[in-house]
């Protein structure tokens, strides 16, 4: 039986402390089920808090482990990083040119911990030697002020150096404005005229490794055959999970996790267990009182979760039948875009609150919530702005009304729409305990 996998190089550094250059590059190849080729290029003396020194590795020697790959490997795609002096990278670009293929070039030039990665000639080498060969360039604001000249401080300035990048040479230009004032964390991808927003929950907090493992994968979705703006969306829902399951591994700046995908992944299995064990205890516990009109769901969302088919719910719903609560279905991931709105808006806000649930409105049920100690906030449907969805932009205003994820969020209704409160937690678990709180605090009147 012949097994084959895609292949992907990197040309980098190796860091010492493992959480950036090539060791951060092999773990997104394998995040991915990729496997992974090196080139490297400088070994690094690194740890969390600063750099110590930099051995470059002989141009001459670069050049012979590029052959050695290249003339066994077919290389679905490859990926540069720290190529430090002009000299290394005129090497590296006169053997890539005669290859072709997907190129992701990452213009490493200065470390997380503020250290120069680079030596005087290398940007000029880039510029002339490197970007008119590659497919995709990824530079941070500073990087993308050095290429372009052009100094960054809003959108309108991001998208006028990220234009002048592309005149460069390269395919497409990936400006990462993660450092900019936004209420998210906003990417520009150029792609000929076109730019394109492509963002995620910002994170407040300073990663090691991130650059680095976001170029990788790019360069490892390409690898795998999607086309680049795809490759380029699902890398960088990739790397928020990374930034959310950082690891602290010494003093200093912690590292980015990109296997956390693959932990996150083989969680899912308990996760829908979980739900259904909740969910039996939900039919037990909700009553008439506490079921709307449409019913009732619960939704639970992995680490980091972007899409709605990320989180988990019941597709039938948890429905009144007589006095009862009935679970129709069973749990699963895309079960239910409207609790998944729900859960995604909040989470935005706070990656813990992963877990939501609906429930009937009433001052009864409302009073209970504030008995309970619930914090509660509200949102009125007469505000909503057309063409955007009621629950997300709900569940966005009661957050930023509240100054925070609450336990309760509801509202009294619209033309059309059930009047609601939606209860919010960590866990399952989580939302279950406060509903069982209501429910002790609930008296008629």
């Amino acid at each position: 039986m012949k097994l084959t996998m895609a292949n992907a190089l990197t040309i980098a550094g190796s860091d010492s402390v493992g959480g950036a250059g090539l060791q951060a590059d092999l773990k997104a190849f394998e995040a991915l089920g990729i496997h992974g080729c090196t080139v490297v290029t400088c070994v690094t003396s690194q740890n969390t808090k600063r750099v110590s020194s930099i051995f470059p590795i002989p141009s001459s020697h670069v050049a012979s482990q590029l052959d050695s790959v290249l003339e066994d490997v077919h290389l679905d795609a490859i990926k540069t990083g720290m190529l430090y002096s002009a000299d290394i990278v005129k090497t590296v670009a006169s053997r890539l040119k005669k290859v072709g293929g997907p190129l992701v070039v990452d213009p490493v030039m200065t470390a997380t911990t503020g250290s120069s990665l680079h030596t005087e000639g290398f940007v000029d080498a880039l510029v002339t030697k490197l970007l008119p060969i590659s497919t995709l360039v990824t530079p941070n604001l500073n990087e993308a002020s050095r290429l372009s000249g052009v100094k960054i401080t809003d959108e309108k300035s991001a998208k006028i150096a990220g234009r002048e990048i592309l005149e460069l040479g390269p395919k497409a230009v990936l400006l990462k404005g993660g450092h900019l004032k936004d209420v998210e964390a906003v990417d520009y991808l150029f792609v000929g005229n076109r730019a394109t927003k492509i963002s995620s929950p910002r994170i407040q907090a300073e990663v090691h490794g991130t650059g680095c493992t976001l170029g990788a994968l790019i360069a490892g979705h390409v690898a795998l055959g999607l086309k680049l703006e795809e490759a380029v969306r699902r890398s960088k829902g990739m790397i928020y999970k990374a930034i959310l399951a950082r690891e602290r591994v010494g003093a200093g700046v912690p590292c980015a996790n990109p296997l956390a995908v693959l932990r996150i992944e083989a969680g899912k299995a308990q996760m829908l267990e979980n739900l259904e064990d909740v969910g039996r205890s939900l039919e037990s516990l909700l009553d008439a009182d506490l079921i709307p009109e449409v019913g009732t769901n619960i939704g639970h969302a992995v680490l980091g979760a972007l899409e709605p088919d990320e989180v988990a719910a019941f597709d039938g719903r948890i429905v009144r039948v007589g006095l009862k609560a009935r679970k129709v279905g069973s749990a699963r991931f895309g079960a239910s875009k409207h609790v998944a709105r729900i859960v995604l808006a909040a989470s935005s806000h706070d990656p813990n609150a992963r877990c939501a649930m609906n429930l009937k409105y009433s001052e009864v049920n409302l009073k209970a919530c504030r008995k309970a100690n619930l914090s509660v906030s509200t949102f009125d449907r007469a505000e909503e702005p057309r063409g955007v969805s009621s629950m997300t932009w709900g569940v966005h205003e009661a957050i930023r009304a509240y100054g925070s994820v609450p336990d309760v969020i509801y509202d009294t209704g619209g033309v059309g729409k059930e009047p609601m409160i939606r209860l919010l937690g960590e866990s399952p678990e989580e939302v279950l305990s406060k509903l069982k709180k209501i429910k002790a605090r609930r008296t008629p009147g």
